[in-house]
């Protein structure tokens, strides 16, 4: 139930987060968001889509199996692509399709350095939730499904800081971000990490967004921290910590997804408006057994 839940808060939070992809702070309120559910449906986009193919593939393997998830990445993206898919992510997925090993095709990325993008992040949560009673699975697994689209160290440690505070949540919550700071690798996402240890719970998130950034750089780096110290900040209420989350701008879509699929893990969605949940697109996966 845990893991489906996560799976349920990262689309609604992908859905809530693209009504006000890249607005101005002032527009985020509670009226317009409203008169936007009167409007019709909220879509969810990229980040629910590859989550539901890694949620579905774990459901019918167990584990990661690169060259399987980088062919059913490649399969829905082919159905659908029109998901704002970023840039780099339509090249990587449309050479895939062409037969091209996937492996060569992320490493390529950015000179060979790979994409450092937030895309591994976005999905990951339910793998958190699926593995969490066991954390060393949870990082192997959130950076063995990070490489199938994203080489750059920084993404795989998003990917991970991401995975266990899912994780986390699932088992409690305590010390969220102390645990997550724990198990992710050394580097820019960490270093990120340190500083939201050192933010405040009370500050008001858009100054927490211009210490850690909020996504504006499309990076691991500048959109997991905050992400998570909104997770943090509200892991007990799922509506609060979206208004937060989108509050600051930023890639909303996306911190807004991490965000959801980290606190439903815990709360489930019982406390969300019917309206929210009327307007958000219903997923297409099966909800695993």
């Amino acid at each position: 139930m845990t893991v489906w839940n996560s799976l349920r808060g990262l689309a609604l939070g992908d859905a809530f987060g693209e009504q006000w992809f890249l607005r101005p702070t002032s527009e985020v309120d509670s009226s317009m968001a409203e008169r936007r559910v009167a409007e019709g449906v909220w879509p969810w986009t990229d980040d629910t889509a590859m989550a539901q193919v890694l949620l579905a593939h774990l459901d019918s393997r167990g584990t990661v199996e690169q060259g399987a998830l980088a062919a059913e990445f490649a399969s829905a993206y082919e159905a659908d692509p029109n998901r704002a898919y970023g840039g780099s992510m339509h090249g990587v997925l449309t050479a895939i399709l062409a037969g091209e090993p996937w492996r060569a095709v992320t490493t390529s990325q950015f000179d060979g350095q790979g994409s450092w993008g937030n895309g591994a992040a976005m999905r990951v949560a339910p793998l958190g939730a699926w593995f969490a009673a066991d954390l060393d699975a949870v990082v192997d697994q959130a950076r063995l499904q990070a490489l199938v689209t994203h080489a750059h160290p920084e993404a795989v440690a998003g990917a991970i800081a991401v995975a266990v505070a899912a994780a986390t949540a699932v088992n409690g919550g305590e010390g969220l971000l102390d645990a997550v700071l724990d198990r992710t690798p050394n580097g820019e996402v960490a270093t990120g990490l340190r500083r939201a240890t050192r933010l405040r719970p009370a500050l008001d998130p858009r100054h927490a967004a211009g210490t850690l950034g909020c996504g504006y750089r499309i990076s691991a780096a500048d959109t997991v921290p905050f992400a998570i110290w909104c997770a943090a900040r509200h892991l007990d209420d799922l509506v609060e910590a979206l208004w937060a989350t989108a509050s600051a701008g930023g890639d909303m879509d996306t911190t807004c997804a991490i965000v959801g699929g980290i606190v439903a893990a815990r709360t489930g969605l019982d406390g969300v408006p019917a309206a929210w949940l009327a307007a958000c697109e219903p997923l297409t996966a099966r909800r695993p057994a």
